[in-house]
């Protein structure tokens, strides 16, 4: 096969890959969408359990349910599709990849998924929560009363959903850097004075200004990039090219007298 056909051939796999990813993400948006009042009342839990007795959130446009019910029916459908969308990705490049490559990417792809979850996952059952009821408690001193437009709190949670997201995936950051050589696992743990600084001050940008909801968040991240150290050195020696590994000493498999 000539480079041409190579490239062509490639090209190909590569869209059918695509719209294999998207129709399975159309079909999870319409089934989504179908439940979709159920998806925001669920998503909207925080919420409800922080606003005063007897009131409940509104829409002030009209046509914000239905925009904000499509919003949380496609975002719904990419998440519940990562998996699929990713495997087709690994099924893409795994043929070009060697051996120990791959040993590193899938846990690569794995770990960032689990990550990205559980950052989600966190933000939901902790950190809402704590930001409504602070919300809430700031705004009764003024004696006004509180009305939560449902498409402002989506807009909300999606921005604290992608912060807690992407700052839970600390330790994939760390096992890529590792692995690419740019840092090693020792300078790693002696920066850990300043990741603990930086810790704190990532909280206080992403959080509400009190203390509860701070260390809600640079607590869980300095643990994790204490986990990163661990599983950047784990992965990397798993995945050494055989180049790489350390070559056995030519006097310990002498049998001379």
């Amino acid at each position: 096969m000539s480079q041409e056909e190579s490239f062509v051939s490639h090209l190909v796999e590569l869209r059918d890959r695509l719209i294999r990813s998207l129709v399975v993400v159309l079909l999870l948006f319409g089934v989504c969408f179908y439940f979709s009042g159920e998806i925001m009342k669920f998503l909207s839990q925080p919420l409800y359990q922080a606003l005063p007795p007897g009131t409940k959130p509104v829409f002030t446009d009209q046509a914000g349910a239905f925009f904000t019910l499509t919003k949380v029916s496609f975002l719904t459908a990419v998440l519940l599709s990562l998996p699929w969308i990713l495997y087709q990705a690994w099924a893409f490049v795994a043929p070009g990849l060697y051996e120990h490559e791959k040993k590193f990417a899938l846990p690569l792809i794995v770990s960032s998924v689990f990550f990205l979850v559980v950052g989600i996952a966190f933000a939901y059952w902790f950190v809402l929560p704590a930001a409504y009821k602070f919300f809430f408690a700031f705004a009764s001193r003024t004696g006004a009363d509180i009305l939560q437009d449902l498409q402002k709190y989506w807009d909300f949670t999606l921005a604290i959903f992608f912060g807690f997201g992407i700052t839970f995936e600390v330790p994939v950051v760390e096992m890529l850097l590792v692995k690419l050589g740019m840092v090693t696992t020792e300078q790693l743990r002696a920066a850990r004075r300043y990741v603990i600084v930086g810790a704190f001050i990532v909280a206080a940008v992403l959080t509400p200004p009190d203390v509860l909801s701070q260390f809600m968040l640079a607590i869980p991240l300095i643990l994790l990039y204490e986990l990163g150290i661990f599983l950047a050195g784990f992965i990397k020696a798993r995945s050494q090219a055989p180049e790489e590994a350390p070559a056995a000493d030519p006097a310990a498999g002498s049998t001379d007298p």
